[in-house]
């Protein structure tokens, strides 16, 4: 699987994501409303109600915002892998953008080149590119697929390729990952947890090492589709 994959040429990555304020009542009226109408959208717990579903608000584009990035990307070590991460973390969304942005266009644009994230095609790519356009920035050019053919868009998705043609689930990437053995990236926090870390705790580098586990997680899933010896702890170099 993947034989005409190379791996050197794939920038991997995760977002970790909250919503644009700590608490509903921050919220300005009209937000107020808008997050209402969207709340009756969505399937609630027994008992829940519209205020409740409001820690959600994250995974929406226009609800919440990023504070974490965290890219990896293969080298050649002889025979084997090595694995380089790079994280952009911060409450200045924008300046996480940016350097993301830079980042992919000047080494990571072009063909050959892809990215790749655990369901990133319903959640990480569109989410970026969202935000990037509502903080008024250009999309990083891989993700601005708008009027492409579907062999111009340079985008992989781990949990699409383990599909293989069969739409009917969701493969979370605990489960994929402790299907193939690989240690679980939500030994301790996972990503319902994201917003009280970020709004609460205000600790951006709890975030920040959870996103690169995700990160190292996907990374070794390749490995694992092509076959390869799994990534030890001293291959991992953070730059």
């Amino acid at each position: 699987m993947l034989e005409h994959i190379d791996l050197t040429k794939i920038l991997v990555l995760d977002i970790e994501t909250v919503p644009q304020s700590e608490t509903f009542d921050a919220l300005s009226d009209t937000w107020k409303d808008l997050w209402l109408k969207k709340a009756q959208t969505l399937k609630k717990e027994e008992g829940q109600t519209d205020l409740d579903v409001y820690p959600r608000a994250g995974i929406y584009a226009e609800f919440g915002k990023i504070v974490c990035i965290s890219c990896g990307f293969f080298v050649r070590e002889g025979n084997q892998y090595g694995f380089r991460i790079k994280s952009f973390a911060s409450t200045d969304e924008t300046e996480i953008l940016k350097q993301f942005t830079q980042l992919v266009n000047q080494h990571f644009s072009g063909p050959g080149f892809s990215l790749c994230a655990h369901n990133g095609k319903e959640f990480d790519f569109p989410f970026i590119a969202r935000r990037c356009l509502l903080n008024g920035l250009p999309i990083p050019q891989p993700l601005n697929i708008a009027g492409k053919k579907p062999w111009e868009v340079n985008l992989l998705d781990s949990m699409e390729l383990w599909k293989f043609g069969d739409y009917k689930s969701f493969t979370s990437l605990v489960l994929l990952a402790s299907a193939f053995g690989i240690p679980t990236p939500k030994d301790d926090i996972d990503g319902s947890m994201v917003g009280m870390v970020y709004w609460k705790e205000k600790d951006l580098e709890r975030i920040q090492v959870y996103c690169q586990k995700d990160v190292i997680t996907v990374a070794q899933i390749l490995l694992k589709y092509k076959l390869q010896p799994l990534l030890h702890e001293e291959q991992i170099l953070y730059v």
